[in-house]
């Protein structure tokens, strides 16, 4: 009997390489994320996880390798038309305007929606409601904000945009147990509505229970890749990254 096709994925990654100048940084890096996935990309510094990612969003172009984004070619688009394609990004670092309130700051991540105002204004309740520091704090500068308040603006900008593909770099970097802990139980709470996400991560413990898939980066090089729960189990992985061994 014939066989439905299996969807094509959100986002294809073939093969690519990355150059810093006559540094090389990535060597033939694969990967795919489905519609409903969340797909973590783990590694330790200086692994090509955040280049895999940057070079995804335009930032870094690749010297050899394709990228493909609901079925159209983006490797070479500019970072602009990316995002205006249905990318998200939540960057290193949060890239917030520090001096525009925490309220402008959402509403300037969600000017794509500006004529939308009633869905808009629905979903800055929602941001909100998983956010509850950021209520409070809707008039304070952003600049002002803790590291953790900071990535919580960070990630209920990018989602207010409401982006076919969130990419998330480091969500975890820098930030108090409490304020992990917290990020991620929003992020769980995102994918489980049909969000898809694609997670750059050092705390390979977390992207492991928040993720489908993943790849693990080493050098460059793609070195493991598969089911989440089968690399959570596995010994390598479990030494390398989840402190255990």
């Amino acid at each position: 009997m014939p066989t439905l096709a299996e969807p094509a994925p959100r986002l294809r990654v073939e093969n690519i390489d990355v150059h810093y100048g006559a540094v090389q940084a990535l060597f033939g890096v694969s990967l795919e994320v489905h519609v409903g996935e969340a797909v973590a990309v783990l590694g330790g510094n200086a692994s090509g996880k955040s280049t895999t990612l940057k070079t995804v969003l335009g930032l870094v172009k690749p010297s050899r390798g394709s990228i493909h984004f609901d079925g159209a070619r983006i490797d070479g688009w500019p970072t602009p038309d990316i995002i205006d394609a249905g990318l998200g990004s939540v960057p290193e670092g949060r890239r917030l305007f520090p001096r525009m309130s925490v309220h402008d700051n959402l509403l300037l991540g969600a000017y794509p929606r500006r004529r939308d105002r009633a869905g808009l204004d629905a979903d800055l309740g929602r941001v909100f409601d998983a956010f509850p520091r950021l209520k409070e704090r809707r008039r304070q500068a952003a600049g002002t904000l803790s590291g953790g308040e900071q990535q919580m603006l960070a990630l209920g900008r990018a989602w207010l945009r409401r982006p076919q593909l969130l990419c998330i770099d480091e969500p975890s970097m820098g930030l108090s147990p409490l304020f992990v802990d917290h990020v991620y139980d929003v992020l769980i709470g995102w994918k489980a509505e049909g969000l898809t996400i694609l997670i750059v991560e050092q705390n390979a413990r977390l992207a492991l229970e928040l993720a489908d898939r993943a790849y693990v980066l080493q050098h460059g090089h793609v070195v493991k890749a598969g089911p989440a729960a089968a690399l959570a189990a596995d010994e390598a992985v479990q030494r390398a990254y989840l402190g255990q061994g």
